[in-house]
């Protein structure tokens, strides 16, 4: 098992450039800087001391840089989990103005940081966002290794792997729900949070969310918009370009963020690659491709669903409808009915399968490819 991993994520900054970098919980981002930024001053906000001297008297922030030597001020200043004392971005900020330091300030949560007043550098800082590995960053990727465990690097290929996922999502729910008060009632919360397990990678229906969890649609709405703000799910909204067909237009699917942390939620072990839990892990797994790939290519590509009311489906369309992406363990001739007929409303550049075969081929203007292929293809920004 890799011991370290060469990540895809590029974090090249001029010099006087600040830089925001956000990502789940144990993505890797503190190991990455620590490696990338290894001559910098580096301060860890999940210290208590330190989180809470900064959150009572931020200008210590100032003080202490000036007692330090010019060649360090050189480098960029590294601040860890940053939206734990959210108001020393003033000092931040004043900082970069007046002595024209440079930071990479580092966070697994936006939430507090939309609170009016907090400040966010006014444009003066790049935004990145690490995610879990990927497979082009795993030597001798294991897919079904990589679909029950996930991705993240201190659980992929770990013998314990499920005790790992539940230390995570016990502790996630502690830290960063319950002790930073995001949420009133924790028992409202776990009931949403283990209903979410129903809709995972379905599109939500909130009415009935909130009946499952005793709350109003308007509470559920707000926890997705929590989970979204942590980092830790996504909405993947319809596509909504005109067609003769009608349509899904509103409703979004949720995804978490990892395969095996969704696994490990909805209480399922894949152990072959004929099952429908197969499938629906597969299609998590080209997503979170998809999601990474966007955002260390930078291209600002949209990732949709394109659902009809009579149910032909295409699990990811790409851009404006350039790429049509179906995802299957197996390929039958019936499950190219979707984005068949995707292709006779929208006639996207390329429409593609995406197959645990080992196998290429096409089918009128179809291609079936094998997942490597794909992930390769969309690595190199090819794709789109």
């Amino acid at each position: 098992m890799q011991k370290y991993y060469d990540r895809k994520l590029d974090l090249q900054l001029p010099a006087k450039q600040s830089a925001f970098l956000w990502g789940p919980r144990q993505c890797g981002k503190s190991t990455y800087l620590r490696r990338k930024f290894n001559q910098s001053i580096y301060i860890d906000l999940l210290d208590f001391d330190q989180r809470d001297r900064f959150s009572v008297r931020p200008t210590a922030l100032g003080e202490i840089l000036q007692a330090r030597p010019l060649e360090k001020l050189g480098h960029p200043v590294v601040i860890d989990e940053v939206q734990n004392a959210p108001n020393l971005l003033d000092e931040v900020h004043r900082l970069i103005e007046n002595k024209h330091y440079s930071f990479v300030l580092c966070g697994s949560s936006a939430r507090k940081l939309k609170i009016p007043g907090i400040n966010l550098l006014g444009g003066r800082a790049w935004r990145f966002h690490m995610y879990p590995l990927t497979i082009g960053e795993i030597k001798e990727f294991d897919l079904l290794t990589g679909l029950n465990c996930g991705l993240l690097p201190a659980v992929y290929g770990r013998q314990n792997f499920r005790r790992n996922l539940d230390a995570y999502v016990n502790n996630y729910l502690e830290t960063e729900i319950y002790n930073e008060a995001y949420i009133r009632n924790a028992q409202s919360f776990s009931r949403f949070f283990k209903s979410m397990r129903f809709f995972h990678g379905e599109i939500l229906n909130y009415s009935s969310i909130s009946r499952d969890c005793g709350v109003s649609n308007h509470t559920v709405r707000t926890y997705v918009e929590i989970l979204e703000d942590t980092l830790v799910g996504y909405l993947v909204f319809p596509f909504r370009k005109p067609s003769k067909r009608r349509t899904i237009s509103s409703k979004p699917k949720f995804y978490l963020f990892d395969v095996g942390l969704a696994n490990f939620v909805c209480g399922r072990t894949l152990d072959h690659l004929s099952t429908t839990e197969f499938g629906k892990s597969f299609e998590h797994l080209i997503l979170t491709e998809l999601w990474a790939a966007r955002s260390y290519l930078e291209k600002d590509f949209d990732i949709a669903f394109w659902r009809t009311s009579s149910g032909l489906e295409v699990d990811f369309v790409l851009g404006d409808g350039q790429v049509a992406v179906e995802v299957k363990s197996r390929v039958r001739s019936r499950d190219l009915r979707g984005i068949k007929a995707f292709i006779e409303e929208h006639n996207p550049k390329s429409a593609i399968v995406v197959t645990a075969e080992d196998d290429r081929r096409r089918i009128g203007s179809v291609d079936i490819m094998p997942y490597r292929e794909f992930v390769s293809l969309l690595n190199d920004g090819t794709l789109i």
